[in-house]
């Protein structure tokens, strides 16, 4: 079997190579890439975040074949192997190797079912080899210290603080909080409605502290932060429109760093303290998942460990012969 990553690539390419946009790739690529994209949409609901990826991964893929007088629609598993390659040269993480070979095998198995191609030339291309590593993660103290960072202030403080509750409250994705809308939350039931990826509605229940915030900020800051403007955006910018993930992001390290948290941190750090501290305090892999909007357990599974070492701590500390 081939491998993604092997010295015994033939002709390395030069890192530019790789800067290789949908601007250079053949027309007919692009019409394959746009049938694709139609077909991803009618046929599995993803987001237009997921398709939008999808769409940007093929185009450059087909702009480095351009590159190479060759073409998407029939590149040779050699050929992609190089382009692989190049990428991981310049810096693509093994994961997200991965993540691109998945991208470029749903291609290829749509253009056979199709019968514009006879074969698969990624089906002889092995997977990087990935670890398993665990999210890096808050302490419990750690994410008191952040909740209590944005205070009691003015109204961007109080939705700020709102927002980290119901974040690590719910376990939302960040793209899921800041496109929250009114009529997705019931105050009075203290849950929250969510759609997440591929169109697949979840309801999520808020503890007591976030329903909490969450009430005193809509009551008090909402409609200062809206300045007059009418919108069911919950949690809007300064400029009363729906926040963008990265403004979001950048107010989470601007608290962390008034909490003192050195930890480095992720757009999903909050996320993976609220999966890890409900399995530290007892709750079910399966309510996880259906909490966090995995449609998969496996996607669940890299949390395992965790109810592991739980279950062994039990064990030893509750079993006569432990």
């Amino acid at each position: 079997m081939a491998s993604v990553r092997s010295d015994s690539h033939p002709q390395r390419l030069p890192l530019k190579s790789c800067d290789m946009t949908d601007r250079h790739a053949d027309p007919a690529d692009r019409q394959l890439i746009d049938r694709y994209m139609d077909a991803l949409w009618m046929e599995r609901g993803l987001s237009d975040n997921t398709l939008a990826s999808y769409r940007r991964d093929l185009s450059a893929c087909a702009g480095w074949l351009s590159g190479q007088s060759a073409t998407l629609a029939a590149a040779t598993s050699v050929q992609l192997q190089r382009y692989l390659a190049a990428r991981f040269d310049q810096g693509l993480s093994a994961r997200s190797s991965a993540r691109l070979l998945s991208c470029l095998r749903g291609f290829y198995r749509y253009l056979v079912r199709e019968n514009c191609r006879s074969e698969d030339p990624t089906a002889r291309i092995d997977n990087p080899k990935l670890g398993r590593p665990l999210p890096k993660s808050l302490t419990e103290a750690d994410v008191e210290a952040l909740l209590a960072a944005p205070g009691r202030g003015d109204p961007i403080a109080l939705r700020d603080r709102a927002m980290l509750e119901v974040l690590y409250a719910s376990g939302l994705r960040v793209s899921e909080l800041v496109s929250l809308t009114m009529p997705q939350i019931n105050l009075r039931q203290g849950v929250v409605r969510v759609m997440g990826k591929g169109s697949k509605e979840r309801l999520v229940p808020l503890g007591e502290e976030a329903l909490a915030w969450l009430q005193r900020y809509t009551r008090e800051a909402r409609g200062e932060l809206l300045k007059g403007l009418s919108s069911d955006v919950v949690f809007p910018s300064s400029r009363g429109r729906m926040m963008t993930r990265q403004t979001f992001w950048h107010r989470i390290k601007h608290w962390a760093a008034v909490a003192g948290i050195e930890k480095p941190l992720s757009p999903h750090t909050l996320r993976h303290a609220f999966a890890t501290h409900l399995l530290n305090n007892g709750a079910d892999l399966r309510v996880v998942q259906l909490l966090l909007g995995h449609s998969d357990l496996s996607t669940t599974q890299i949390y395992t460990h965790i109810a592991q070492s739980r279950m062994q701590a039990l064990h030893a500390a509750h079993h006569p012969r432990g």
